[in-house]
C-alpha cells in the first residue's frame, strides 16, 4: 500500500503531468500544503522530496516550490556530449600540480604542471553540466566534452550516485536528484594520457547511449 507521502506525489504529478500545474507555476506553501492533504509537514516535505528527485519541481530557497519548465537533454555517446544550439559554455582554467589520484588517472609523476579546465554549460540562465578537465601542461589544447580530435584510445566508467553538495550547488540540483558521474581517460597514438576529464550530468537531463559494434564471420565450415 502506498504510504501518504507517495500518495501525494502521485496526486501533484498528475497535476503536472496534466497540465492544471503549468511549468513554471509556484506550488502552495507547505504548510498551506501540509493543510489541505491534512498532514504533517514533514510527510508532506517526503513527497516533494519525491517530485524533486524526479525533476519534476524544484525547491528555489527563500522563494518555495516551482514546477520546472522542461529542459533540454544530452546524449553522452562515444566519449561524446552532443551539443545544443540552446546551450552555451563558460571555460575557467587553473594551473595546479598532479597530487593524489590525479597522478594513477593520467599517469604522470607527481607535481607534474597541469591545467585544469573547468566547463560548465548553461541552458538560459541555469547550470546545465559539469565537467573538470585535466592536461597535462606541455600540450596545447584540452579535449572538450564534445571532441575527439587528438583521441586514440579512450577508456570510461561511468557511475549513477547522488550529487556532492558541491555539485548540488553548482548545478542546482536537488541532493536526492541521481547524477550520472563519468571520468573519462584519452590516450593518444603513443599510449600518453592527453587528458582526464571528470563530467558530472544531471541524471533529469542526460541520456547515455551505447552502442555495440559485433563482427559476424560469414565463412562457412572448412571441409
Amino acid at each position: 500500500m502506498p504510504s501518504l507521502s507517495q500518495t501525494i506525489a502521485a496526486d501533484l504529478r498528475a497535476q503536472i503531468t496534466t497540465g492544471h500545474l503549468e511549468a513554471g507555476a509556484r506550488l502552495p506553501s507547505e504548510p498551506r500544503l501540509a493543510a489541505d492533504y491534512k498532514v504533517s509537514t514533514p510527510t508532506l516535505r517526503n513527497a516533494l522530496s519525491l517530485l524533486q528527485a524526479e525533476g519534476l519541481i524544484e525547491k528555489i530557497h527563500g522563494k518555495g516550490n516551482f514546477v520546472r519548465r522542461p529542459l533540454r537533454k544530452l546524449t553522452y555517446a562515444d566519449g561524446l556530449l552532443t551539443p545544443d544550439a540552446d546551450l552555451h559554455i563558460t571555460i575557467r582554467t587553473t594551473n595546479l600540480r598532479a597530487r593524489g589520484d590525479l597522478i594513477p588517472l593520467l599517469k604522470v609523476p607527481s607535481r607534474t604542471p597541469l591545467t585544469e579546465f573547468l566547463c560548465l554549460t548553461h541552458q538560459g540562465e541555469r547550470p546545465h553540466s559539469l565537467a573538470r578537465i585535466y592536461v597535462p601542461r606541455d600540450l596545447e589544447q584540452p579535449e572538450l566534452p564534445w571532441s575527439r580530435s587528438k583521441r586514440v584510445e579512450t577508456r570510461e566508467v561511468v557511475t549513477a550516485r547522488l550529487p556532492t553538495p558541491e555539485e548540488a550547488s553548482t548545478l542546482r540540483l536537488s541532493t536526492s536528484l541521481a547524477v550520472l558521474a563519468i571520468t573519462r581517460v584519452s590516450a593518444d597514438i603513443t599510449g600518453r594520457v592527453i587528458e582526464a576529464a571528470r563530467l558530472i550530468l544531471a541524471g533529469d537531463r542526460t541520456e547515455a547511449l551505447f552502442t555495440t559494434h559485433h563482427t559476424i564471420d560469414e565463412k562457412g565450415p572448412e571441409g
